[in-house]
């Protein structure tokens, strides 16, 4: 329960991934089928193995701290480099490292919301107004859930990716919300929960493991175990 002269809330953000679908093993199913994908068509894997793919990717965010969230480029551009290292001109490289870049998005983007998600969404979108901020690369206008929220914010693209303010100061702007009002729900303690925290914001922390917290609970942070609890805590939390 809420302080007696807390404001009730206005609007809630969620993050996406792990949030309002299991994600690990959409992730896993897109990574090998799009480079199998491609080793079929060009025939790289012997010399670049998906863990060298993997490798390139995480030096090159830490070569382009800047671009560390921007996850779509960064797989892009470790892969064309790649297949220049293989032997591939710099015109090839690019087709195929688009190509590849687009068969791994189409398979990201084959996922299944929670059951109760559409419907939850749905019953809050009466009473509040949605948002979603995602460091992730999905695209929510390619999903069945994407009329549930009123806009989507890919952090990462905006090279401010989650624990960063801006996509949550930038959330509430489009909402008209204030952090007191407004309600963040994600699964990621470090990207999700505290920097809701720290701006003033109530936050919902989705405890997927269920291992509990793994710091001291910040005042306004709620742990809930999975986004179908959502419903209870705040009707507590308008009490």
């Amino acid at each position: 329960m809420t302080p007696a002269n807390a404001p009730r809330l206005t609007a809630l953000t969620f993050d996406l991934d792990d949030t309002l679908w299991a994600n690990r093993a959409v992730m896993e199913r897109a990574e090998a089928e799009h480079y199998a994908w491609l080793d079929g068509e060009i025939g790289h894997a012997n010399d670049f193995p998906l863990e060298e793919y993997t490798r390139r990717r995480m030096a090159l965010g830490l070569e382009h701290p800047l671009r560390r969230g921007d996850f779509t480029w960064l797989r892009r551009e470790a892969m064309h480099a790649m297949l220049r290292d293989a032997g591939h001109d710099d015109e090839q490289a690019g087709h195929w490292s688009r190509a590849a870049i687009e068969r791994f998005l189409a398979l990201r983007h084959e996922l299944t919301p929670f059951p109760e998600a559409s419907e939850l969404l749905d019953s809050l979108a009466r009473d509040y107004r949605l948002g979603a901020i995602t460091n992730g690369n999905v695209d929510l206008a390619r999903l069945a859930l994407d009329h549930h929220f009123e806009f989507s914010i890919a952090a990462g693209e905006w090279l401010a990716p989650k624990p960063d303010a801006r996509p949550f100061l930038a959330a509430m702007a489009r909402l008209g919300s204030r952090p007191s009002t407004t309600l963040h729900v994600g699964d990621s303690w470090k990207e999700d929960a505290l920097p809701a925290a720290r701006l003033g914001m109530q936050a919902a922390w989705i405890d997927v493991k269920g291992q509990g917290a793994p710091g001291p609970v910040p005042a306004g942070v709620h742990v809930i175990t999975h986004v179908r609890e959502l419903p209870a805590l705040i009707a507590r939390l308008n009490d």
